[in-house]
């Protein structure tokens, strides 16, 4: 055996009692809510449920079982780095590099690409049987059960999380949001809300990402809403005191499940009036 990390010895401290069980999970999904059939993308912070055992596959698992067959479980698989460079500030590289970057940089793929900061949940849910994901180089969703393919089917690339993405198919199949122990600053169904939304200042700009066509790898450039998270933890907070949303435990992870259209029809009016 290796050694354990610092930050997972700091979550088995925080844990104290007992571990977070796979069933525990379950019953707790129960209770906020969750119920089988239902259509929910989720958002997640493996470290905030405390320690897990089995780690990520118990809380993909979890999912699967209250969620049951006739359900549909979603979680966006976004891989930010096949980006043109010119955008990088975290960390930015050397203009000299660009070039090469562009035209080296391995396509999209949406069975070998990973994912880049969504965390240990989202990266064991997209290897598992089952599930697709949608062809979008820099915001792709995976998805597993009843309604994974039209959920990710015909991604465009302008326009990204606008009206031919897999929210807005959540949107019009009445989906939920779960949010596991992370905030509204991560909610991707909020941009769905930015894009649909008035307001002063909007604008596109121009990306680039490597894709295939007909089998052939493309450096290919196209527009995108110049997407801003910055007031999504002023929105969420709104919404929730608006509607009685009401935070419960996943294990220790302090988690909201969220009606997908309320919340997004609620965000387009906010931004409206205060962007």
């Amino acid at each position: 055996m290796g050694k354990h990390s610092m930050a997972e010895i700091d979550i088995i401290a925080k844990t104290a009692a007992s571990p977070i069980t796979q069933s525990q999970i379950e019953n707790d999904l129960a209770k906020i809510g969750v119920e089988a059939g239902m259509t929910l993308v989720v958002h997640s912070s493996l470290s905030a449920l405390g320690w897990v055992v089995g780690g990520a596959v118990a809380v993909v698992n979890a999912l699967g079982a209250v969620l049951g067959a006739s359900g549909t479980l979603v979680m966006p698989t976004h891989s930010g780095d096949l980006s043109d460079p010119a955008g990088w500030c975290n960390p930015p590289v050397d203009p000299g590099w660009w070039s090469i970057i562009r035209s080296e940089m391995p396509a999209f793929d949406p069975d070998r690409t990973p994912t880049r900061g969504m965390g240990a949940v989202v990266d064991c849910f997209r290897r598992g049987p089952g599930v697709v994901r949608s062809q979008h180089p820099h915001v792709s969703f995976a998805a597993s059960g009843k309604h994974a393919k039209l959920i990710t089917a015909d991604h465009e690339l302008e326009s990204s999380l606008a009206e031919r993405s897999p929210l807005a198919r959540i949107y019009e199949l009445q989906g939920s949001v779960l949010l596991l122990g992370i905030g509204h600053e991560s909610n991707t169904s909020l941009h769905l809300a930015e894009s649909r939304a008035t307001y002063p200042n909007k604008r596109f700009i121009r990306q680039g990402a490597p894709i295939l066509i007909d089998g052939r790898r493309r450096w290919v450039e196209f527009d995108d809403l110049d997407l801003c998270s910055d007031d999504f933890p002023l929105i969420g907070a709104a919404f929730e005191g608006a509607h009685g949303i009401v935070s419960h435990r996943i294990g220790l992870a302090e988690s909201r499940l969220l009606p997908q259209k309320t919340l997004v029809d609620f965000a387009v009016g906010w931004m409206e009036a205060h962007r």
